[in-house]
């Protein structure tokens, strides 16, 4: 609002008006978006609890209702592939080179069944009331005490990295487009939702595998975590294990070829 509209003009008597001052302005203003913000309060929880409605809680039914649909239809799926491959074998007009090469890049491509002597290396959470173990050291932020993406990553990484002929984690096969994304507390792996502790089996040669891992920078980083604030870490010889063949979709949804 301008000034000028409060100022006197010339052989007119000037027009009082009530000027708020700063200070009422700023009280009015606080009071009007204290009551917004109760009102928005209000409707958005229709006075129940905000935290423990129910219909914020259906999200996280309907996230595990999508995971278990989504491992009903990989069992289909590689059902189904089964039945097209035992037909296709039965008369496909190639030749026993061909068929071998075949199954070579099937092995490859983790399409099937791979069985060998494995390591199995388990991630889990530190107890939520975890203090620092050791002297010189914090005591934990809650960041602390949970797996993350990177330690599942530096894991498999460094499983490929000593030679591992194929990894399952939880009890899903990984191939060359396979993503280990976290959100939040959750592992979500190819359309399926899973929480602590995580399981990641590899066959190769065990020695080799124990190696790498232990030879992993981002794995000693997470050792000290281990050490210190109690992070779930164990390593196992699993003797022989068949990994399964991965069953899902092996089309390309996001990446393009380079021309």
């Amino acid at each position: 609002m301008s000034n000028s509209a409060d100022s006197p003009q010339a052989g007119h008597q000037p027009v009082r008006r009530r000027r708020l001052r700063p200070v009422r302005v700023l009280t009015a203003a606080v009071f009007a978006l204290a009551g917004l913000i109760f009102f928005t309060s209000f409707n958005t929880a229709k006075g129940t609890n905000i935290r423990t409605d129910t219909s914020l809680l259906k999200l996280s039914d309907l996230i595990q209702e999508r995971s278990r649909d989504n491992g009903a239809l990989d069992e289909t799926n590689g059902a189904l592939r089964q039945d097209i491959e035992s037909l296709a074998e039965r008369d496909d007009g190639s030749t026993a080179a061909e068929d071998d090469k075949l199954a070579a890049l099937e092995r490859r491509a983790g399409t099937q069944k791979l069985k060998g002597a494995a390591v199995s290396v388990t991630l889990d959470d530190a107890p939520p009331n975890a203090t620092a173990k050791l002297p010189g050291y914090p005591e934990p932020e809650p960041d602390y005490l949970v797996i993350h993406q990177q330690d599942l990553q530096a894991v498999v990484n460094a499983l490929w990295q000593g030679g591992a002929e194929g990894i399952k984690v939880m009890d899903q096969r990984l191939i060359s487009t396979s993503a280990v994304r976290c959100v939040g507390n959750t592992l979500i792996l190819q359309g399926r939702v899973y929480s602590p502790p995580y399981k990641i089996t590899a066959v190769g040669d065990p020695e080799k595998l124990k190696k790498a891992l232990s030879a992993s920078s981002a794995i000693q980083n997470y050792m000290v975590y281990v050490n210190v604030y109690g992070l779930g870490w164990k390593v196992e010889e699993d003797g022989s294990v068949t990994l399964p063949g991965y069953s899902g979709t092996v089309d390309l949804h996001y990446a393009e070829p380079v021309e």
